[in-house]
């Protein structure tokens, strides 16, 4: 008889699973102090910066179907440990990133972290649903996720300070010789090297605590990956696409993803243009206003979910970030970042919840609907182009948020779906329980 699991195995499991959702978080809220750092050692365009984004989120379209496929036949745990191997392989990679100065060896080194990311969240977000009561699975995702805002808050602040430097000023750098602006920028890109590697340390030591931890059994899946995968992944691919719930959360998740990765990277950018604020105060900022903004918005929709149907809650809140885009696109000085904070505020609960919608019920199809749904992630590599297409024919930063007004229209469209779904289940006693989340 095998010997069930202890509550405080998996309080342990829950704590470290969610200490991964704070680190991808961390190394995820480090792109929007990137993108103001490699545009000005390369010079780039709005367009071009957008780049940095690209490459980390089309990593999530190529790399989440063989995630899906590693939990199946390895299990959670061998799979989260595969992808911090990742994670600290591609941190690693930016310290000749900078030596070499290159943009695309950057992007790669992106590229390379974004397919860690990509197996750890296709593996901890369906993971934390399994971890317990069905009828908490969308608060106690929630719950974890607040992590992942909790170092949205951090990142900009301590990666201000680390990456960007004091340099030269734009007027400086052009009287300079061509080799002395070159040695002068590969001085500023340097600085760089520290805190990922820093990151790099902490990920590894964390794949340490991973390799001798054993997590519980989940649901349909496997803790451990004692058990093996027996549907051929074609078969198991088509059976979850024929879910509607979760086709509807794949479009879902990638206009979210695209809106939040518009929201958070350029907010740099967006503060010094509309605001007129140094980069050091914007990303203070995007720390103490957007992040902070977004972690209090996660633990306070976990709480009102208590209370308020989860898909009726997330159809108020894309409601009034449509609004919120609006204002942002026309508003100017401080009334435009208030705007801009306020989306961080309700846009919060939508990952989690969109997430834990979609693969609600789901049972064997859930590993494959969660790559389904991460593989969606790819909207962050191309609702920012438009946004910086707009941008840049515009001629006004501000006016690229029609591309994040788009995606919270349909967030609501799916909420409006899945708040019909919730009321029919909660109108049959024996299938209600998601509705009192």
């Amino acid at each position: 008889m095998t010997e069930q699991p202890s509550r405080q195995t998996y309080a342990f499991a829950f704590a470290m699973i969610t200490s991964l959702f704070f680190m991808w978080g961390f190394v995820h809220n480090l792109d929007p102090i990137l993108i103001p750092h490699l545009r000005r050692s390369f010079s780039l365009s709005v367009l071009q910066s957008a780049l940095v984004d690209s490459a980390v989120f089309i990593a999530y379209f190529v790399m989440a179907l063989p995630a899906g496929v590693l939990i199946r036949k390895a299990g959670y745990k061998r799979a989260m440990i595969f992808g911090l191997l990742l994670f600290a392989i591609g941190a690693l990679l930016f310290i000749p990133a900078a030596d070499t100065q290159k943009y695309a060896f950057f992007l790669g080194a992106l590229f390379i972290i974004a397919c860690g990311l990509t197996v750890l969240e296709t593996a901890a977000n369906p993971y934390i649903s399994l971890l317990g009561r069905p009828d908490r699975a969308v608060q106690r995702l929630n719950l974890a996720q607040s992590f992942n805002g909790l170092a949205a808050t951090l990142a900009p602040i301590v990666g201000a300070r680390l990456i960007l430097v004091e340099g030269a000023s734009d007027a400086q750098l052009q009287a300079m010789t061509d080799s002395v602006r070159q040695a002068t920028l590969a001085a500023e890109a340097a600085s760089v090297k520290g805190p990922y590697l820093a990151v790099a340390l902490v990920i590894m030591v964390i794949a340490v605590i991973f390799w001798f931890l054993k997590l519980p059994a989940v649901g349909a899946g496997q803790g451990d990956g004692q058990q093996r995968a027996t549907v051929p992944t074609g078969t198991a691919l088509a059976r979850a696409l024929a879910r509607p719930g979760i086709r509807r959360a794949v479009i879902a998740q990638f206009f979210y993803v695209g809106a939040q990765v518009c929201v958070f990277s350029f907010f740099i950018l967006y503060a010094s243009r509309a605001a007129g604020l140094s980069q050091i105060a914007a990303a203070d900022y995007l720390g103490w206003g957007c992040g902070l903004a977004f972690v209090i918005g996660r633990f306070a929709g976990t709480y009102l979910m208590k209370y308020i149907a989860s898909a009726r809650l997330l159809l108020a809140y894309a409601a009034i970030c449509t609004v919120l885009s609006a204002v942002a696109m026309f508003a100017g000085g401080m009334a435009s970042l208030a705007a801009v904070i306020g989306i961080a505020f309700f846009m919060s609960i939508m990952f989690p919840t969109i997430f834990a919608l979609g693969i609600h019920g789901a049972g064997a199809d859930t590993e494959m609907g969660s790559s389904l749904i991460i593989m969606s992630i790819v909207g962050g590599a191309v609702v920012p182009l438009l946004f910086g297409y707009i941008s840049d024919a515009t001629g006004n930063l501000q006016y690229g948020y029609a591309a994040p007004l788009f995606c919270f229209a349909v967030i609501a469209w799916f909420a409006r779906a899945a708040a019909q779904e919730q009321g029919a289940q909660a109108a049959i006693p024996s299938s209600g329980a998601l509705h009192h989340v």
